[in-house]
């Protein structure tokens, strides 16, 4: 955040950078901060000059409270975003064609400073120059500050500076300056922290289960796959008449049902209902229907809190076919991957392969093709490769495979990652 001061600091900050370089490219040059009506009524005879011709909200950042840029424990305060405009004027003698040299300066300066850093910001602040800007605490904003050429065209900069201006072109150039964070100084009302989350507690739903972490049977720290047992841990998590666990739309009665665990083998699930990726789960409580002709049936009733979980997906065959040699010696081929979930045909899947070897090894990344159904397996036409022998995995919406590794100790690939590998020669 940024005090009223913020705008003006920008401007310096770029002046003070023009400055240092123009001098040095054209002798005499000075940079200016005047309105371009202004230019040739006082102003040196070579030189640049920066105006802020317009200021437009940010609309990602504008009126953002809660910002997560905010330093925890800070006063909430509302904040304004903005983007500043400018237009870098060039003016001098044309014969010398010192407009055009003072442009090239600028613009070797703002490749090379393409973002207004903390120090720079500092150093504007502290210049004898600049004393009104002695309390401007911009160089504190968390947000950096980017500059990036606009491509005005003939008519838009003729309608710049007629509109703008209402003065005779000269040289110039447009840039935009974001993202500037101008705070206010009264603090909004903060409420006192939540101290406990007792959802068992709510009159409507005194037994509504809660679900606090979901992990695999192997260890909390183990990944989760198809052939995995989920253990679902919480608080009431048994209900009254029976309890149903929600996974993908689909519902299923676990066996093993305690009031803080549940144990729910993913095998006893329809394949369709798994998606690699992240999955919710829910817990539920249905109600018995007293109304009813046949007692069993039931509804709804209580509804435990959605958790999500990662399901990873594992390959169970690779193969290779069509290999064809480009003209530089690498290589085209179509590699089909099978796995043990099905892929949307809305899911992101890429192939990602590395070269079996210690010795400067490259890696690739490959995205599926288009597809209208879910399937099983996937074709992935690889372009350009190196020759060689590849580990290959998939990341299904960034959910990755596993590679296996030898664990051998009498091996000479001990403890390497050794398959799923594929040869493309």
């Amino acid at each position: 955040m940024s005090n009223h001061l913020a705008f003006a600091t920008v401007t310096a900050t770029l002046q003070r950078s023009f400055q240092a370089a123009v001098q040095n490219d054209v002798e005499g040059a000075r940079v200016t901060t005047v309105s371009p009506s202004e230019i040739g009524n006082g102003t040196p005879e070579t030189g640049v000059n920066i105006f802020l011709y317009q200021v437009i909200t940010n609309p990602a950042l504008h009126n953002i409270d809660a910002t997560p840029f905010r330093t925890k424990g800070n006063p909430v305060k509302r904040q304004s975003a903005m983007d500043l405009y400018y237009i870098f004027s060039f003016y001098g003698n044309n014969n010398e064609l010192a407009p055009q040299r003072l442009l090239g300066s600028v613009v070797q300066t703002l490749n090379d400073q393409r973002v207004i850093s903390e120090q720079m910001l500092w150093d504007a602040c502290a210049d004898s120059t600049y004393t009104f800007l002695r309390d401007s605490d911009l160089a504190n904003q968390v947000q950096q500050i980017t500059l990036l050429p606009l491509n005005l065209d003939v008519e838009e900069l003729s309608k710049t500076w007629s509109v703008f201006f209402q003065t005779p072109y000269v040289l110039s150039v447009a840039y935009k300056a974001l993202v500037v964070l101008v705070e206010g100084k009264k603090s909004k009302p903060r409420g006192l922290p939540v101290r406990d989350r007792r959802f068992g507690g709510m009159a409507t739903f005194p037994s509504q289960p809660r679900i606090e972490k979901v992990e695999s049977q192997a260890g909390p720290l183990e990944t989760i796959l198809a052939d995995s047992t989920l253990l679902i841990k919480g608080r009431q998590l048994k209900g009254e008449h029976y309890t149903q666990v929600r996974i993908g739309g689909i519902e299923i009665t676990p066996a093993e049902v305690s009031d803080t665990q549940i144990a729910l083998p993913l095998t006893t699930l329809p394949q369709s209902a798994l998606r690699a990726g992240v999955q919710s789960l829910q817990v539920i409580h249905p109600i018995t229907l007293v109304n009813l002709v046949d007692p069993h049936q039931y509804r709804a009733g209580t509804e435990s809190n959605v958790t999500p979980f990662v399901l990873r997906p594992q390959i169970t065959h690779i193969s290779v076919s069509d290999i064809e040699e480009t003209d530089d010696e690498r290589r085209n081929a179509n590699i089909l991957v099978e796995v043990n979930v099905i892929l949307g045909a809305s899911q992101r899947a890429v192939l990602a392969m590395n070269e079996f070897s210690i010795s400067s090894p490259t890696a690739y990344m490959f995205d599926i093709p288009k597809r209208h159904a879910d399937t099983g397996q996937v074709t992935f036409p690889v372009q350009e490769v190196e020759p060689g022998e590849y580990l290959v995995r998939l990341l299904i919406d960034g959910a990755e495979s596993q590679l296996t590794y030898d664990n051998d100790p009498e091996s000479n690939t001990y403890d390497w990652y050794i398959e799923p590998r594929v040869q493309i020669f």
